[in-house]
């Protein structure tokens, strides 16, 4: 990505300072401070304000930082001091009156030490506004998000290939994680969820030793970092026989996810898509075993606005790229979720993931 979209973005959350009446805006969440600045070291803050933007760091990222975003002053803290006292010293430069800080990501601690440092300076909580930027994908985004699939997606067929019924669910996440970092991403986006039989009734079930061919069927949550951006999958293996119990429940999932796609579009209501997926699953008679809202953001991070969920009165707007995620779950016998990753278009949506998902296509022969 070149600087000036960078600066295009820092322009973007200028306008949105001006409404908010600060001065200044210190951004403390690495994605946030990616997403603005290009950077993708840790430990860092950007801080804005009307005319200039300052990125804060050590000298651990002092070529880091003239490679990544080398239009951005730095101030770097001194050896032995805190990011605290370079963020007083940065904000004394500025004579700022008022500084608003990332509420989501900013401890008590830093807030009432840097008051101390700053008694003329009003500090106020900063709404997520570059979150709300980033619901917005633009094109290298999209493109971006689209590597990280395909990584996923190539990782998941060399594993599949490679299953037996003594693999366990520890093994076939490293393998994941191994495939896709073979294939030139940076690994997982999270640790892979692999829950063979009952234990698919955890709807983040943690790893076990346990071995798929104990069970008939196999859930398999995963995604890939690519360059940046990242990707999230859920699909069913079938490892023995079908039930007519499988059958019915994985029906009725595939059904209500299906509803949920074919419901996004720009102006749709968040909670309406979230709805249009429930109805199918109450209607089943599962309703209460459907625990979780139908999706979320992806992007820089593998949750992030918006919530696709009860509750949730705001619009899809062309760009946003959500995940659809129904699930099923009943314990002591399993759970069955079906996920993929949806962009809203202009006209509608487009499915950006391509793991075959019919019943026959889940068979591991």
């Amino acid at each position: 990505m070149t600087t000036s979209l960078h600066a295009d973005r820092r322009q973007r959350l200028r306008r949105l300072l001006r409404t908010s009446g600060v001065d200044g805006f210190l951004v403390t969440n690495p994605a946030n401070v990616t997403y603005l600045s290009a950077f993708t070291g840790d430990s860092s803050y950007l801080l804005l304000t009307a005319h200039d933007a300052v990125m804060l760091s050590d000298g651990r990222y002092t070529q880091q930082l003239s490679e990544e975003c080398p239009e951005l002053p730095v101030q770097l803290r001194s050896t032995g001091s805190d990011m605290l006292a370079v963020v007083a010293r940065a904000v004394r430069t500025t004579k700022i009156g008022s500084l608003a800080i990332e509420a989501a990501s900013t401890n008590v601690a830093f807030w009432v030490e840097l008051e101390k440092q700053l008694p003329m300076l009003e500090l106020v909580l900063g709404p997520p506004l570059v979150e709300q930027l980033r619901e917005i994908k633009d094109r290298h985004e999209i493109a971006q998000i689209k590597a990280a699939i395909e990584l996923a997606e190539r990782a998941f067929a060399v594993v599949r290939a490679g299953l037996r019924r003594a693999s366990t669910e520890q093994h076939i996440a490293a393998e994941l994680e191994y495939q896709i970092r073979l294939f030139g991403g940076r690994g997982c986006s999270f640790t892979p969820i692999v829950a063979a039989g009952p234990r698919s009734a955890l709807p983040h079930a943690r790893l076990s030793a346990r071995q798929i061919g104990e069970s008939d069927f196999v859930l398999i949550d995963w995604g890939a970092c690519g360059d940046l951006y990242v990707s999230d999958l859920t699909r069913i293996l079938v490892i023995g026989r079908i039930s007519p119990k499988f059958e019915r429940i994985y029906d009725v999932v595939l059904q209500a996810q299906q509803a949920a796609i074919d419901a996004i579009r720009p102006g749709a209501i968040l909670e309406d898509i979230d709805a249009a997926a429930r109805r199918i699953i109450e209607a089943a008679g599962f309703g209460e075993r459907f625990t979780h809202a139908v999706g979320h953001g992806i992007g820089l991070e593998i949750h992030e606005q918006p919530r696709v969920a009860p509750g949730q009165r705001g619009a899809l707007k062309p760009g946003m790229v959500v995940t659809v995620e129904p699930g099923i779950y009943l314990p002591r016998w399993g759970g069955i979720r079906i996920e993929d990753d949806v962009l809203v278009t202009r006209t509608g949506c487009e499915v950006l993931t391509k793991v075959p998902k019919q019943l026959a296509d889940c068979v591991v022969r």
